[in-house]
Formats: C-alpha cells, structure tokens, sequence
C-alpha cells in the first residue's frame, strides 16, 4: 500500500468488510481514521491495524485481546512483550479450538450413528408418505 490515505469504500474492498464493520470498530478505538470533513481516510497504519484485526477474528480472539495486542504497537520498546503476549494468547486459543474440534468430532459422530440407528424407520415412513400422497 502506498502512503495515500484510503477511503471507507477503497477500506471496504481491500478487506472486504462493509463500512458499518469500519464504523464499529472506529467506535471501538481499534482504527483511527482522519477526518476530512465527514470523510474518513484510513492511513496504513489503519490498514496494518484492520489487517491483524481481522485475522486475530479468524483465529477467535475477543476484540479486547485484540485491542490490547494491537496497543503494544504504539508504545515504545514493547515488541518483546507484544510477541510474548501475541504467543501466549495463541497458544491458549489454539488449545481452545483443538477442544471444540474434539467435542464437534464426537458429536458428529454421535449424530452419525443415530441417523444409522434410524434409517430404516425413516425410509418405513417416507414410503408410507408416498403410498398416502398417491
């Protein structure tokens, strides 16, 4: 990206998010547009910001851990405690979803089993509804 502010719309397409998502999280003090007059020109700082913003979303981050990452930016000397922050919050957050993905691997196979268990009476069913309509 080039040093030339960028507009919501310009913000929009690049990220694909709607300008609403853009007014959230101004609204939240996570980017930080100019303003000229009512328009709002995003920096690259903005976009760097939006950037990690959204992929601390994909990897299910609260916006409050985000908000706290991304403010180690701005104070001066603190990459190591960003990084150390930023990993540790990863680590955490990666046990997390290897979690849900054990729990969603068991319940999908339990509905597996039931949808086997009951095949048969569903197709019992189904011929009937047939046999009735006709």
């Amino acid at each position: 990206m080039t040093d030339t502010p960028m507009t919501i719309r310009e913000m929009c397409d690049k990220f694909n998010v709607t300008p609403r998502a853009l007014r959230f999280y101004e609204t939240k003090e996570l980017i930080f547009p100019t303003r000229e007059g009512t328009k709002r020109l995003y920096t690259r700082r903005d976009c760097v910001r939006l950037e990690l913003l959204l992929r601390g979303k994909r990897f299910g981050f609260s916006l409050e851990d985000i908000r706290q990452l991304l403010d180690m930016y701005d104070l001066e000397g603190s990459e190591r405690t960003q990084f150390m922050q930023t990993y540790t919050l990863a680590q955490d957050r990666l046990a997390q979803m290897e979690q849900q993905r054990e729990e969603l691997t068991e319940a999908i196979a339990e509905l597996k089993s039931e949808l086997a268990d009951n095949a048969e009476q569903f197709k019992a069913y189904a011929t009937a509804d047939k046999k009735s309509a006709a």
